[in-house]
This record gives C-alpha cells, structure tokens and sequence, in this order.
C-alpha cells in the first residue's frame, strides 16, 4: 500500500492524534504544535500497529516521525520499579552510525523524559563496561549500532525474545554501508510477531525489494523524492583551482555573515589539511573523521550543537543524522561523487523552515562534469561564479561599511592573479575561469546583495 501526500488545508495539530498527555507536555515543552509531512502520514499508522516503509528528506522531523507513536504504545510498560525485571527490552532502533545513535537517543529521551520509561544506546568506541551496567539495569528502548549490539548479544548482556517494535534508521545508508549481514543476522533473533519500520531519507529499487522482505503488509509512506531540494536552500558555486581552495573558503568565511557552518570534503586527509589551514588563518574550527575517537568526536559536535564552535569540517560520516537546528551554510570543498551524497550534505541547513546556503568549489572538468549530475538529478541550477563574484546576502549588508567588500575584490583579484601567474600547468579550463574572474568589476557582485544576481 503507498500512500501519497495530500494537500489539505485543515492544519493538524499533534494532539489530534490521540497520544498521551505526558507526551503532548514533552512535544509543547519545545515548542512544537504542528508536525511535520512524515510526522502526519506516519503517527496514525504506527499508533494502528501497521508496518511502515517510510522515506523522508532529512531534517523533516523523521525521528520523532516514529518516536512519538513508539513511547505512546509502549507507555503501559512504564513503572518506577527498580528491578531490571520490570523493564524489559520492548524495542530495538538500528541506526548506522555513533553520530545517529547518540541523536536519536537523545530524541527518546527527550520525548519519554516525563515518563518511567528507560532507555539505552550503544555503539562502538565507548566504554563497553559501562554500556554492559547500564543494560543490566533494564530498559524499554534500546538505539544501537549492529556491530556493537551484535557484541553484547553474543556477550549475553541482552535478549531479544521480548521486542515487540523493531526500527531500521538510516535504512538506505545502512545497506550502503554494507551491513545487510549484521541486519540479518539480527532481525533473525527477533520475534516474527512484531511490528517493524523501515526509514530513510531515499527509496533504492533494492532497499524497497530488501523491506518488502522483512515487512509485512507495510505502508508505503514517500514524503518527498530523494533527490529534492528544500525551497529556501541557496545553492551556488565557486570556480577556483584545486591549490586555492583552501584560500577560497577563507575567503568565503570572512566574507559572509554566517554563523555556523560544515564544510565537507572526500577525505580525511583533505579535512585535515584544511582544518589546519584555516586555524592558521584565525578561524576557529574542528573536525570530525573515521580516524578520531568517539570521545573527541562527541566533543566537538558538542561543541558545534552548542555554539562554542562555529566552523565544523567534515568527511561524509557527518552527513546523514547530524542534527542542528540553525545550520547557515553547507560547503563542498570536495564535490561528492554520488548526487545522493550532495543531497545528505546540503540537508544540514534550511532545516525547519530556516534559509540556508550551500557553496560548492569547482577546481576542474570532472568536478563541473560532477556539479551537472547533480543538477540533473536534483532538477535544479546550480549558479557557477568567478571566485571574485562571492555573493553577499541581504544580512550582510552591514558589514559594507567595514570596506569587506573591498577586501574580497583585492583577496579574490590577487588569488585570480596569483592563479594565473602559476597556471603554465593548469588546464584549459582553469584559464579561462580564472580570467573570467579578474574580468568581473565591483559592480558585478556588488549588485548580489539582493540575492538575484542581476543587475537592477
């Protein structure tokens, strides 16, 4: 069964679903009323018991989409008893990464925090002795990773007999990644009477095939194509060679008022390279790789959530489940090479009806060849700019009096000199935009503060 978005003009509220008064506190606590398209679709169907295969685009509200019917269901089971007996294992939530783990983890606490409902998570590089006290003290809700959870289960630490709802997060990402036989192995010591939802933020042919598989009967719920865009997400690029992107993001950091951003690269050694280079260039900021620990990469993205850091850089394994409201700008330094990976990246601002802006660096034909199949696939233009034509938004019309503008003509003209200066072994390409660049007057960008990049 697929169920398709309808327009209404009736606005739905959360307590028209008939969830329970402590949840309704915990969703008003934080100031919510409305949900969100998938949280509307998929509330009634799981509160009915259905199986669901649900795709959303990110930042819709997707976790609390299945997390506020799974508290209301379970809530019978909540009690102030101390003995682990009391608080057996009722459902299991699969997620992909540490990052979604400890993000969906914090959304059940957030939205049982008025209940006796316990909860856990797990997941690898953490104290596995701690994980192993805090399971034998019982819980209701348990968001694991499959590796680590495979490890307490064959440990002994945990049982399954009891799930009675099982979630798959991230489930696209999940089989990219390569664990379908983790998946199966654990859906295997799962009870079959159980109910079980499939999540994503993409529909594949195969992960359609691999639910239909494991689901029953389920709903299909596809908010919105995998490959949209949100409405208010600026998206634009900056033609510069590869040995100036570093110089270019500095440019673009000082020149717009932005107030926090991710910047995503190909590979862990670029994200350290360049994380070194802007601290030299008095930008604070830190990053996060497959190669830090799960210590140091729950700091910094503590950080991020918190304020304190305002510049994050990072490879892919921050794109999918990075959860912070208020996200101003997304950079490619690196274009990724799937459109679907463009899509994740730029997910992580314009969330809840904020604008946002995504600045992708083009360095050559394969990178230009790369931008056009994102194009393509998302249906929309991507703006191609000389470097010195940095657009400016309406909020930074301020700083004009501070001659920033100024500054980045002179930054941008010397970089497109300095380009050309040492390009004898660049490619065609290269020359040409380069000269395009020095070509382009004040006025050229200047005209941007509107956002239409035309002149009036």
């Amino acid at each position: 069964m697929k169920e398709k978005r309808e327009n209404k003009n009736k606005q739905i509220l959360f307590d028209s679903f008939g969830l329970d008064q402590l949840l309704l506190n915990s969703i008003n606590s934080i100031g919510y009323d409305t949900p969100t398209a998938i949280q509307e679709k998929a509330i009634p169907f799981i509160l009915n018991g259905r199986d669901v295969l649900g795709a959303a685009q990110t930042g819709t509200g997707k976790t609390a989409a299945f997390v506020l019917p799974i508290i209301n269901k379970i809530l019978p089971y909540a009690n102030s008893s101390t003995s682990p007996a009391r608080h057996l294992l009722r459902v299991l939530i699969l997620v992909p990464t540490r990052e979604l783990a400890n993000q969906v983890y914090d959304s059940v606490v957030i939205y049982s925090k008025n209940t006796n409902l316990r909860s856990v998570v797990l997941f690898g590089g953490a104290d596995h002795y701690n994980q192993e006290n805090n399971l034998k003290l019982g819980c209701e809700i348990l968001v694991a990773t499959p590796g680590r959870l495979i490890a307490h289960i064959e440990q002994g630490n945990l049982h399954l007999q009891n799930i009675e709802i099982f979630v798959l997060d991230e489930a696209d990402r999940m089989l990219d990644m390569g664990f379908m036989p983790d998946i199966d192995k654990i859906i295997s010591k799962l009870p079959k009477n159980r109910q079980t939802l499939f999540f994503s933020a993409t529909f594949s042919k195969f992960m359609r095939k691999i639910g239909m598989s494991y689901l029953k009967d389920p709903v299909e719920l596809d908010i919105t194509s995998p490959n949209s865009i949100a409405d208010n997400v600026e998206q634009l690029s900056y033609i510069v060679p590869n040995r100036f992107k570093m110089e270019a993001v500095v440019s673009i950091l000082t020149a717009r008022v932005l107030e926090t951003i991710i910047i995503f690269t190909n590979t862990k050694l670029s994200t350290i390279k360049l994380t070194s280079f802007l601290r030299s260039s008095n930008i604070q900021c830190d990053s996060i790789h497959g190669d830090k620990s799960q210590l140091e990469r729950t700091a910094v993205l503590e950080s991020f959530k918190n304020g304190i850091l305002r510049v994050l850089v990072a490879t892919d394994v921050a794109a999918r489940g990075l959860d912070v409201l208020g996200i101003s700008c997304v950079i490619n330094f690196d274009i990724p090479h799937s459109p679907e990976d463009y899509v994740h990246r730029i997910g992580r601002t314009g969330r809840a009806n904020n604008t946002g802006v995504a600045i992708s660096l083009i360095s050559n034909d394969e990178e230009d060849v790369l931008l056009s199949s994102i194009e393509k696939f998302t249906d929309s233009t991507i703006l191609r700019l000389p470097l010195n034509q940095m657009k400016l938004t309406s909020n930074d019309s301020r700083l004009l009096g501070s001659g920033v503008d100024e500054q980045l003509n002179k930054k941008a003209v010397l970089l497109g000199s300095s380009a050309i200066a040492s390009s004898n072994k660049e490619d065609h390409f290269n020359k040409i935009k380069i000269n395009n660049s020095i070509k382009m007057t004040k006025e050229n960008y200047a005209i941007l503060l509107g956002g239409t990049g035309k002149k009036n």
